[in-house]
């Protein structure tokens, strides 16, 4: 296994990669341009400024999450093929600088929700939360409002401020999509990336819907493992993987991740490991990594990973905000360190434990 760490840029994000490079056995970085809007071309000069500000701090650069989707792609308009072409350069250009894995979601709108960015836990931490009941009570722009007023002046991906301007005309585009029609476009998509993705050796991600159910009435397509079987089978190749997003997928009590990694370990292209509580119907908090704090079991997912010969980037997914830390919601330094070297110590305990080689 490769152990990443997101990362948002030295321009977008409060931890200095020096301080990351502190963390034990860490790899490299999965990073981003936050400069990007869905549909924007990554130019070569861009991607490899970003690796060259890793690489400096002695990194590798392992991934990007994301290069978001068009919304004319996911929702099938007559713009989808410029914008697939404009995707299609984006993958040759991040070739070009050696990376080698996209995390992306096909997600209508909301890439992700929650509707407290800063739930108070019993020690003083705060966390993410979601709770169904309040987004029942919401219409759809209420809730770019609530995650605008408690980003803290943070740029959220997925929850941009050019996208809340246009929320209306998103609304539109989505009207008559199902889950049928959504799945169709996404296969249109793959169909038209994944040869040019085997040519230039970079391999897909697709992320979990979060959380994995439907909200606003709007189709969801990534939420459980017949889903996922689903997708895999557009295009039989390694290079149309996942993202096994432990969180995502685990906020519904119904998805055994174990069983999920056993049924579909050969096409994860890249983890995403974190903890959730569940605290009712649709409600849950994402905790701190370890099992006890949550309701995963997080050696279970290890062992299944380790099982499943998984060697792909793996890293520790939204932490708490402890210790005063100011830092983007779900990515402050210290709680995301402390999950890593955790999910470390599982994984030596698991290698280990089956007799296997052990080199860190």
């Amino acid at each position: 296994m490769k152990w990443g760490f997101r990362w948002y840029g030295e321009k977008g994000d409060s931890i200095p990669l020096d301080n990351v490079r502190q963390i034990p056995g860490i790899n490299g970085i999965v990073g981003t341009l936050l400069n990007k809007l869905p549909g924007d071309i990554w130019e070569v000069s861009e991607i490899q400024e970003l690796k060259d500000s890793v690489e400096k701090g002695n990194l590798e650069l392992l991934g990007i999450e994301s290069v978001a989707i068009h919304d004319a792609i996911k929702a099938g308009t007559d713009e989808r093929d410029h914008y697939i072409e404009n995707y299609i350069q984006t993958i040759r250009n991040l070739s070009k600088c050696g990376v080698r894995m996209i995390c992306y979601s096909f997600k209508p709108i909301f890439g992700w929700a929650k509707t407290d960015l800063f739930y108070q836990n019993e020690d003083g931490s705060f966390s993410l939360m979601y709770d169904q009941s309040v987004v029942d009570g919401m219409n759809p722009s209420d809730m770019y409002k609530l995650i605008h007023s408690q980003s803290k002046g943070f740029r959220l991906p997925g929850w941009e401020e050019e996208r809340l301007k246009k929320f209306n005309n998103l609304m539109e585009i989505y009207e008559g999509v199902t889950e049928e029609i959504l799945f169709e476009n996404l296969t249109y998509f793959l169909k038209k990336i994944i040869p040019v993705c085997e040519e230039e050796d970079v391999k897909m991600a697709i992320h979990p819907d979060d959380p994995p159910w439907e909200i606003f009435d709007l189709p969801r397509i990534t939420k459980n493992l017949e889903d996922l079987k689903k997708i895999l089978s557009i295009v039989d190749s390694p290079y149309n993987g996942l993202t096994l997003c432990t969180g995502s997928l685990g906020a519904d009590p119904k998805n055994d991740l174990v069983e999920i990694i056993h049924e579909v370990g050969d096409r994860i292209n890249f983890v995403h490991f974190r903890n959730v509580k569940f605290l009712g119907e649709r409600k849950f908090e994402e905790s701190a990594h370890y099992s006890p704090e949550g309701s995963l079991d997080m050696y279970a997912i290890m062992e299944a990973l380790v099982d499943t010969g998984f060697d792909g980037v793996i890293r520790p997914d939204h932490g708490r905000t402890v210790w005063g830390e100011v830092a983007m919601p779900g990515y402050g330094l210290y709680d995301r360190a402390m999950g890593i070297t955790y999910l470390q110590g599982l994984h030596e305990a698991v290698v280990k434990s089956k007799g296997l080689d052990f080199h860190g």
